[in-house]
This record gives C-alpha cells, sequence and structure tokens, in this order.
C-alpha cells in the first residue's frame, strides 16, 4: 500500500505533455486527474448516475501513466504503452488490485454510463483549459477545442462544455466579491 502512495504521487512529476503542442498552458496528471474527478462528480449527478463510482473512475483514469508517461495524440501514431499491465503491475501486493482493476476494465469498457461519463470529464478538463488558453489569447485552443467538444458522448458533457463556452473563464473570482471591495479590500473600517 505504501509503495501504492509512492507512486500516486510520481503523478504530481508527470507532465500532460499536449500542451507543448498547443504553445501555452501546462499541468501534471495530478492536477489533471482531480479536476477530471470533481467533473465526473457534476456530471454524475446531472446524468443521475453513481457519482461515487463515476468519481473513482476518474481518479484512476491515468493512474498508469506513473508508468507510461503522458501519451498525447501524435505520441499515440507511433508508441503503445501497456496501460493495463501498468496498472497490475502497480497494485500487485497492495491490497488494492482486485477494486482498482475492476474500475480499469470498466473505464476501458466505456460500457457503463459511469464510464462515459469518466470518459466525458476526462475531455471536458482539456475543454475548460482551452477555453481559458483561448481567453489568454492562444489562436490554436479555437482549432483544438472543435475537435475536443466533438468527442464528447453524453448530452450531460456537451451542454456544460456549450456552457463554459459562453462563460467568461475569470467569472468565478471576479464576480464577487462586488466593485466597492476590489476598491477597498479592507472593507469597513
Amino acid at each position: 500500500m505504501v509503495d501504492l502512495i509512492f507512486e500516486a504521487g510520481m503523478l504530481r512529476k508527470t507532465p500532460r505533455t499536449g500542451y507543448q503542442f498547443l504553445g501555452s498552458g501546462s499541468e501534471n496528471v495530478a492536477e489533471h486527474s482531480w479536476r477530471v474527478a470533481i467533473i465526473g462528480h457534476i456530471l454524475a449527478r446531472l446524468a443521475g448516475a453513481d457519482p461515487a463510482r463515476t468519481i473513482m473512475l476518474c481518479l484512476y483514469h491515468d493512474f498508469h501513466e506513473a508508468r507510461t508517461g503522458d501519451f498525447n495524440y501524435v505520441n499515440y501514431l507511433y508508441n503503445f504503452a501497456n496501460a493495463r499491465k501498468a496498472v497490475e503491475d502497480a497494485t500487485a501486493g497492495s491490497g488494492m488490485a482486485d477494486d482498482i482493476l475492476k474500475l480499469w476494465d470498466e473505464q476501458d469498457a466505456n460500457a457503463t454510463l459511469e464510464a462515459r461519463l469518466a470518459h466525458d470529464a476526462d475531455k471536458l478538463d482539456l475543454i475548460f483549459n482551452l477555453y481559458q488558453e483561448r481567453a489568454l489569447g492562444n489562436r490554436y485552443a479555437e482549432k483544438w477545442l472543435a475537435s475536443a467538444r466533438a468527442r464528447l458522448v453524453t448530452e450531460e458533457a456537451r451542454n456544460l462544455a456549450e456552457l463554459a463556452d459562453e462563460t467568461d473563464p475569470t467569472n468565478w473570482w471576479y464576480s464577487n466579491p462586488d466593485d466597492p471591495w476590489w476598491i477597498d479590500h479592507e472593507g469597513e473600517k
């Protein structure tokens, strides 16, 4: 179990490689997986699916990348990683292998609503990042958005992507508190 926890920590040091091609933005696999789990929770609630199961699928969807690294779409043209074998080896002897491999197989088969939502949560994390990069002036982000949005399979994910497209990525931060606070942030004295 301790080895499994140390290995999970490698995901904080494993960069997501697609941003090299986009030319801006960056994140590691752990950051990505955390927000994918949040998005998965939201999608599951919207779809009436099992939130806990969806979150678990999201949480472990890229666990293998601690061993294989992150393959972007260009890498997949030339490389192959045995992701399931990486998960088998990572979980061997941990007492967690059965639980995690069942999640892996469910995600890989993509046959359950929760698995489809987890796949869409993975895509939505990228889409939200691309909206932010577009707002910052990256002209390539829109090109990437077209193909990323086309990969969404659930109505809930498509609706969330559309809503995000209409939302300024800074709204959550700058819309509250009201304007006087930004001028005199110390508030009333």
